[in-house]
């Protein structure tokens, strides 16, 4: 039976209100269900938690507003334990057990690249998080919600480089070292070639195996090598671990540069003051002057808060992952439907405002813009400092 508002007056209930309408109209409908996987344990988990919390936030919200098509949002979570071929079975089991609608996720690229072939095989589309070797993203109904450009191998060392170009003491030499992890390895063999095109002398380059806790060696070998700058592939904990390794042995460069750092660990670590990393968003003008931004930062602070969080501020993996929810929430509006196809012909004909700025999908395998900056720790924060127009009020680099 259809439930208007003349009915429910003629009940005596004319007090409601258009809230109450739709959450009752929604409780009405089955949920639709959207599924996905997080490294919530293993070496990824550090920085997996914060997308689990912004799932949280943003499924709150919308059901809050109505849901999505008038019916409520269930978020269906999985852990895959930092595991690819683990996060390759949850997804199949989304699809076929827990008949989810849509997917989202997962975090780090070994993970996505699994959970985009499961998508593939049942032409669904995925809208993903953090996803760092684009020319590997084939598949015709994936969407990238970290806009890093189709070519970061090449773009985001050019983006380091021309930041410390902008000092007054740029590089001569520098140290190359990596975590054998997919994403900062490519990046980190473009940074390679980058330096001896800009005629910076590699002194050192050195790999480990992703999930290594010692870097006590890998420290000695970078002091012995004296570089200007550090170029340390280091993902999530690693780069924390091998700054504390460094100190040990009173050596710090006067740059370095740390691919995708957890940022909270790395601001609570005394020797990394002045060192960089990439963003697409922090928590100050102009990325503020978005209402949705500066919203969803207040709400972040709150919930991290609460959740004992080492750090409550929004960065790159907080901003990507709302950005995700966000890709998601236009395309079915625009759509008014579940129908993988049309929302994803809608996506690749429409810029999606997000928190980064306008997203689009109509590039190489659906990559658009690369909306990178770079941000540098100062006084236990990670303000913008390059570009210029992007940067911080008053910020600019520093060297150490």
């Amino acid at each position: 039976m259809s439930i208007n508002r003349r009915t429910l007056i003629a009940a005596g209930l004319s007090g409601l209100e258009l809230g109450p309408l739709n959450t009752f109209a929604q409780k009405s409908k089955a949920p639709i269900k959207i599924g996905s996987s997080l490294a919530l344990t293993g070496p990824l988990a550090a920085t997996a938690q914060i997308h689990k919390l912004v799932g949280e936030i943003y499924v709150e919200k919308l059901n809050r507003q109505g849901g999505l098509l008038g019916r409520a949002v269930e978020w269906v979570l999985k852990d895959d334990q930092s595991r690819a071929d683990l996060a390759r079975t949850q997804y199949e089991q989304l699809l076929t057990s827990d008949n989810v609608d849509l997917l989202i996720g997962p975090y780090a690229t070994g993970n996505i690249i699994s959970a985009m072939g499961v998508a593939q095989r049942f032409s669904k589309i995925l809208v993903h998080h953090t996803f760092g070797i684009p020319s590997l993203a084939k598949y015709d109904m994936q969407f990238p919600a970290w806009h890093l450009g189709p070519q970061p191998e090449k773009d985001t060392p050019n983006l380091v480089f021309n930041t410390l170009a902008s000092s007054n003491k740029p590089p001569k030499t520098v140290a190359i070292v990596t975590s054998k992890f997919p994403s900062v390895h490519f990046i980190a063999l473009g940074a390679r070639e980058i330096a001896k095109q800009r005629g910076v002398k590699e002194v050192l380059f050195l790999e480990w195996e992703f999930g290594n806790l010692d870097f006590n060696a890998i420290a000695s070998r970078i002091k012995e090598a004296a570089p200007d700058f550090l170029w340390a592939g280091a993902i999530g904990l690693e780069g924390t671990q091998l700054i504390q390794a460094m100190s040990k042995i009173d050596f710090k460069p006067r740059h370095s540069f740390y691919h995708v750092p957890a940022p909270g660990p790395m601001l609570k670590e005394p020797m990394a003051n002045g060192a960089l990393s990439t963003t697409v968003f922090e928590e100050h003008a102009p990325f503020t002057n978005n209402p949705v931004a500066a919203q969803f930062v207040q709400t972040y602070h709150e919930k991290a808060s609460k959740a004992n969080f080492s750090e409550t501020a929004v960065d790159t993996q907080a901003a990507v992952s709302f950005t995700a929810w966000q890709i998601i929430e236009a395309a079915v509006n625009a759509t008014q439907s579940l129908d993988d196809k049309l929302m994803a012909a809608w996506l690749k004909a429409n810029a999606v405002d997000t928190v980064q700025g306008k997203v689009r999908f109509n590039g190489v395998n659906n990559y658009g813009d690369d909306l990178s900056k770079i941000k540098q720790i100062k006084n236990g924060k990670w303000p913008v400092v390059w570009p210029k127009e992007w940067a911080a009020p008053n910020e600019s680099l520093t060297p150490v």
